[in-house]
């Protein structure tokens, strides 16, 4: 009897929890329906630029495209157009320049070739309609400044090509400012007076400023000489994860005095301490020696061989931060400096991808997460694009568009 009465018992516990699940995923579901809500922060056109990676094709590969978008509710992507840092000399602007502009290129044919699935959006009343149609938001962001060289009229440029947002630098220092990683330290004590060009100009075109990868001394630079709020496209709290490229709460305070907005980032090492790994990292530096073997030149092929070799090993030995480290992440902004100031980069095709979300076709797992924590719908909507759209919305209101 006893036994029957224990079995019994776990089974309506099993069935309320289930239920319960299902209630809130329900709920995730309907504000999906309602909400416009977008990413920050997607390095999918490497893919595109590797292979014939159409972006109205479901994948098994990869993290996002139309139909998975679709799938998890995400009706907008930040598409950006990423440039390793290089050689700094006139030669290597003008061929990563081009470089760039191909990229971006290859972003258009995409959209324009599923244009019943998707639309090109330049501003917030763009991604609005293309939501009311039932269409997916593409966006484009250029990562890494360093293609600007020293040529302040490439800001206009690549305004004029769709671009609505330049994260200045990389993992590297550049003509602009210091990067938060750069291994040689830094170099011009934060933004260059360059640097204070690019950020001028940006305000004056109405092209969002990304404060992602860039040194903390850059990142107040930037605070200071910006007429307009800023965005970190793809960062996390360095309260709960000591990294760098994290923002520390006496910068979420500046970014709240600025009326920017920090995007969080579902990147692992980002969201909590990773452990060691040596099993890991002794794949990663076999395979770095392998490929280096090959040269710089490496045709498309090559480099889709090794994200897929790379991809594989971290997919085999890294263990993923979750959902609700995330949410951690989230709940730390709302703390510090309030829901208005708090958005998802999830910089998926880049390293991006959690257990739990793991490409674009789980985003509402975050939702139901928020839910269970209990953050309101209108709190919700804020988050998961609200928030960004107010900054898109006052950057060109500054610029006088």
């Amino acid at each position: 009897m006893r036994f029957l009465f224990i079995v019994c018992f776990a089974m309506l516990f099993s069935s309320c929890t289930t239920s319960d699940a299902d209630r809130v995923m329900k709920k995730a579901e309907k504000l999906h329906r309602n909400m416009f809500t977008v990413d920050t922060h997607c390095d999918t056109p490497l893919r595109l630029m590797r292979s014939q990676y159409d972006l109205g094709g479901r994948h098994e590969n990869g993290c996002v495209d139309f139909p998975r978008m679709s799938e998890g509710g995400l009706h907008g992507e930040f598409f950006a157009a990423f440039i390793g840092q290089g050689p700094r000399n006139q030669e290597e602007y003008n061929r990563q320049y081009e470089f760039a502009q191909l990229i971006i290129d290859s972003i258009h044919a995409n959209i324009n070739r599923n244009s019943t699935m998707a639309g090109l959006a330049l501003t917030p009343d763009d991604a609005l309609k293309l939501f009311h149609e039932g269409r997916i938001a593409a966006f484009i962001g250029l990562e890494n400044g360093y293609p600007l060289g020293l040529d302040l009229s490439r800001v206009e440029a690549f305004y004029n090509h769709g671009v609505r947002y330049i994260t200045l630098c990389h993992t590297k220092n550049n003509d602009i400012c210091d990067s938060s990683t750069d291994p040689a330290g830094p170099e011009n004590n934060g933004l260059s007076s360059f640097g204070v060009s690019v950020v001028k100009e940006m305000n004056r075109i109405g092209m969002m400023i990304d404060v992602s990868h860039i040194s903390d001394k850059a990142f107040y630079d930037v605070l200071l000489n910006s007429g307009s709020p800023v965005i970190a496209s793809h960062s996390s709290c360095r309260a709960l994860c000591e990294s760098p490229r994290n923002l520390s709460d006496d910068m979420l305070l500046a970014l709240r005095q600025n009326g920017g907005v920090i995007q969080i980032c579902i990147y692992s090492s980002y969201l909590r301490q990773p452990d060691p790994n040596p099993e890991m990292d002794a794949k990663i530096a076999e395979l770095k020696e392998k490929w280096s073997k090959e040269g710089d030149n490496l045709t498309d092929d090559q480099k889709e061989q090794r994200w897929n070799e790379y991809s594989a090993i971290k997919d085999k030995y890294e263990e993923l931060a979750t959902v609700e480290d995330a949410v951690n992440h989230i709940m730390h902004v709302i703390d510090v400096i309030g829901v208005d100031y708090v958005g998802i980069g999830t910089d998926f095709d880049g390293g991006g991808g959690i257990e739990g979300c793991k490409d674009a076709s789980q985003m509402k797992n975050i939702t139901a997460e928020l839910i269970r924590r209990g953050i309101s719908p209108s709190d919700i909507k804020k988050i998961w694009g609200g928030n960004v759209m107010r900054v898109m919305r006052k950057v060109n209101e500054v610029a006088g568009k």
